[in-house]
């Protein structure tokens, strides 16, 4: 059985200061056992502006927030799911939100790129996002090897499109992860539901480490970073605030909810009638 962790804080436009803070949580999460740790989205940074994330953009592979998670992960010893980082694409306006892996030693060996971006109006606050203005989606669904389990990656919106859950369970996916920051209005509707969904029909443990709180920007975060497991229970959670939850992920539990229900044999694809 392994001990994991999600991390959630409430960033501001300060990427130093962010750090600190991220720094302290995955330290903590290494105190409490935890051998693999997940970062929320925007970790780094939420900036006063969506454009501040293009001035801080940082080439693939080498930089000041990549660095971090690489020493982080190796000084601890853990696998480290490092939430998003914006990196350089071709557009010079724009980057990728790219979520990063290292293993123990502090090699990176994933990266995903979002793929769905968040471009909503929501007429009840106000509250207007266009995430395609400042960030290039990606197009590669991304599952790789670790000691825990088969584990693929997602980024917030994606939650709501299950057809990417689908192509990582086709992968032989175990866990997903999912570095978040929902906004507090679609939090408080969708975040549980949609989160204990994809659990349930993927017959996987869940990892989502959230935004939580109000934000320098004006911006508020929804928060409730949760651990679920394959029968879709909710293993810790936290509501609000900067702070760790933890579970142990039972593979053999996992793989007798599968023998149970083995859904993934019993799917049927329909074509449209034309």
């Amino acid at each position: 059985m392994t001990i994991v962790a999600a991390i959630q804080m409430a960033s501001g436009p300060y990427v130093q200061a962010n750090l600190l803070e991220t720094g302290r949580l995955i330290s903590k999460a290494a105190d409490a056992g935890a051998r693999l740790v997940v970062l929320p989205e925007n970790f780094a940074l939420m900036g006063l502006s969506e454009h501040d994330k293009v001035k801080v953009r940082e080439a693939d592979g080498s930089g000041l927030m990549q660095d971090f998670l690489a020493h982080k992960a190796q000084q601890h010893g853990i696998w480290l799911v490092g939430g998003t980082v914006p990196l350089a694409c071709p557009d010079p306006n724009k980057v990728f939100a790219s979520c990063l892996v290292y293993d123990d030693q502090g090699k990176r060996v994933a990266r995903y790129d979002k793929i769905h971006l968040f471009d909503v109006d929501l007429p009840d606050t106000g509250e207007r996002y266009t995430e395609s203005e400042t960030i290039a989606h990606g197009d590669e669904v991304v599952v790789l090897d670790t000691p825990f389990g088969r584990l693929g990656l997602a980024v917030c919106y994606d939650l709501r499109f299950p057809e990417l859950f689908r192509g990582m369970l086709d992968r032989a996916v175990d866990i997903i992860t999912l570095p978040a920051a929902f906004t507090a209005i679609t939090g408080k509707a969708h975040w549980e539901p949609l989160i204990r969904a994809r659990a349930i029909e993927n017959q996987v443990y869940l990892i989502s480490a959230a935004q939580g709180g109000y934000h320098v920007n004006g911006r508020e975060t929804h928060g409730e970073s949760m651990i679920v497991d394959p029968w879709g229970t909710v293993l810790d959670r936290l509501a609000r605030g900067s702070g760790i939850i933890t579970a142990t992920l039972d593979r053999e539990r996992q793989a007798q909810v599968r023998r149970t229900f083995p859904v993934n044999s019993h799917r049927r694809l329909i074509c449209a009638i034309p």
